[in-house]
């Protein structure tokens, strides 16, 4: 959400989260990580499950930006990697909106969860976009994924995303800039191939869940 905030031409930000403690809790021991984000005047916090929340909104949205738990057995966020909840983010978009998901992890020995979100997104949206960052806190290159309608992102110069920075953004960025936006649409090769390689879609009646690590052993 800070983050978010940080664009000027934002009016008004949504943020979905199903745990109202632990914002509470983040509000009031984390100010660093929201810097204010919680009370900024354009802020709307909406607490419940966020498939219903989707299904429920009247809003058309330039961007949704889902920043959530990977689809882990018996966790709350499966239904919210499916081909069908994509279709319905999609019809909530605006003519230019996106979205852009985290998609797991991009380890050599763990993609499947990343290229079967990658296709399923394939499957509803004319143009998608894989990416990855390294994330401190994982310690390692994590996936995220970016659909459209019409926009290629890749196709944007650095010298334009620097322009749009220094127009539309409030404060210092630490990480994104014109170079890093190229960087982040060239993968490395193991990645590429594994998503050329993928055909399954992930759906409602069938969908993908990952286990934690010794869940098996213990059953």
């Amino acid at each position: 959400m800070r983050e978010v905030l940080h664009h000027k031409t934002v009016n008004k930000a949504t943020m979905v989260d199903i745990d109202e403690k632990v914002v509470e809790c983040a509000g009031k021991y984390l100010p660093t990580f929201h810097n204010g984000s919680f009370t900024d005047k354009r802020t709307v916090l909406t607490f419940g499950d966020g498939r219903k929340f989707i299904e429920d909104s009247d809003d058309a949205f330039d961007a949704v930006i889902m920043d959530i738990t990977c689809p882990l057995e018996e966790g709350p966020s499966y239904k919210l990697f499916t081909r069908e909840f994509y279709e319905l983010v999609r019809q909530k978009l605006t003519p230019h909106g996106l979205l852009s998901i985290q998609a797991s992890t991009t380890s050599p020995v763990a993609l499947k969860t990343y290229t079967v979100l990658y296709k399923t997104l394939k499957d509803v949206f004319p143009n998608v976009f894989p990416y990855a960052a390294y994330v401190p806190s994982f310690a390692l290159l994590w996936g995220f994924c970016l659909a459209t309608n019409d926009i290629d992102p890749a196709q944007i110069g650095r010298e334009e995303i620097d322009r749009r920075i220094s127009e539309r953004v409030s404060g210092e960025l630490r990480f994104y800039d014109g170079i890093t936006h190229q960087a982040l649409f060239n993968l490395p090769k193991y990645i590429r191939k594994a998503l050329k390689e993928q055909t399954h879609i992930n759906r409602d009646n069938k969908p993908l869940m990952e286990q934690y690590p010794g869940l098996a052993e213990k059953e």
